[in-house]
């Protein structure tokens, strides 16, 4: 049995993982899907100040209170950029990251970092919005358990210093459909291409932003296909 833990992406919450949960769970799988500080049913703490740091000690504390080891951690869009910083303060517990179409920060930069600049300030606005604009696909467009981000988070630099860390196994899992997207695939599509250089396990699935919603059991087979290193 492998246990996962599931990160979502900005402006979301545990809510979006929607079936994965239940196939891991049917095919034996210990499954965590912790929603992360100010959003889904934590909006009531939503705080302007919080930062990157408040968002990869939500996942420590995951890790440390339910007492988990040999995870395989599982990091959706911005939620790339969170599992990166946990690595680096708990290499230990981890067993594999998979950067689910993820955000693949390198040492001392930030979110926006992976974008131009003109591009960060647009999505400033974006995340402000809660994720909802006209580049949205129609499901995300009308799903009001998107919430507004903390853009302190995308501003937050990481350092990475742990040789534990750089040496845990990554898989990227990109999807092809960017369209929905809009804007926010610069950063996507720089993090895949920097996974390929890097040579970890690369997969693609042939559609948007969230298989989750669209392509529940192509992604859970994959997730499953992943070694979870004892």
């Amino acid at each position: 049995m492998a246990t996962f833990v599931l990160v979502h992406g900005a402006t979301a919450g545990g809510w979006i993982w929607r079936s994965v949960p239940s196939l891991l769970r049917a095919a034996g799988q210990d499954v965590y899907t912790p929603t992360l500080t100010g959003l889904g049913e934590r909006r009531h703490l939503f705080n302007p100040e919080i930062t990157m740091e408040t968002h990869i000690l939500d996942i420590l504390n995951v890790l440390d209170f339910e007492n988990l080891h040999h995870v395989i951690l599982v990091g959706h869009s911005y939620g790339g950029a969170v599992i990166t910083g946990v690595a680096e303060r708990c290499a230990e517990r981890l067993s594999h990251l998979v950067y689910l179409d993820a955000f693949v920060p390198q040492d001392g930069e930030a979110v926006k970092d992976l974008y131009d600049s003109p591009v960060a300030n647009a999505l400033a606005e974006h995340y402000l919005n809660g994720g909802k604009g006209g580049s949205e696909d129609a499901a995300v467009a009308e799903d009001a358990r998107f919430t507004v981000h903390p853009l302190k988070t995308f501003v937050h630099p990481l350092q990475l210093k742990s040789k534990a860390a750089a040496a845990l196994p990554r898989t990227y899992i990109f999807c092809t459909e960017k369209q929905e997207m809009g804007l926010r695939a610069q950063g996507i599509i720089r993090s895949a291409d920097r996974a390929k250089a890097a040579g970890w396990s690369y997969h693609e699935l042939n559609t948007g932003h969230h298989p989750m919603w669209t392509l529940p059991r192509e992604l859970t087979d994959i997730l499953l296909s992943i070694p979870n290193r004892t």
